[in-house]
């Protein structure tokens, strides 16, 4: 099943600045081969369910194993099967409302 997933990774203990760690789940869904785009508050990342949850996974074992004592992960899910669909969809379909 193909998923769109918005994620907020929050790690705790880590002292005020999370890039770093921001940069670490990036990379993981990067190697994972997923597509996903960093805004200010998340990352949008889709591609397929298990995949997708994999990463996660991948993300929290990472932090943890990099320092951060607790995570907590704000995650947003998005599923259909009336048809394909991706975040650039998504957004294409507003811009099109936009400019009419």
């Amino acid at each position: 099943m193909y998923v769109l997933m918005d994620i907020m990774v929050s790690p705790g203990g880590v002292g005020v600045s999370v890039s770093p760690y921001v940069a670490m789940c990036q990379q993981i869904f990067e190697d994972a081969g997923l597509t996903h785009t960093m805004h200010g508050y998340g990352t949008n990342v889709e591609g397929e369910w298990d995949d997708v949850m994999a990463a996660v996974r991948r993300c929290h074992e990472v932090l943890h194993e990099a320092g951060a004592v607790r995570i907590t992960s704000h995650i947003k899910l998005g599923t259909r099967n009336d048809r394909a669909q991706t975040m650039a969809d998504k957004v294409t379909s507003v811009q099109q409302k936009l400019a009419d």
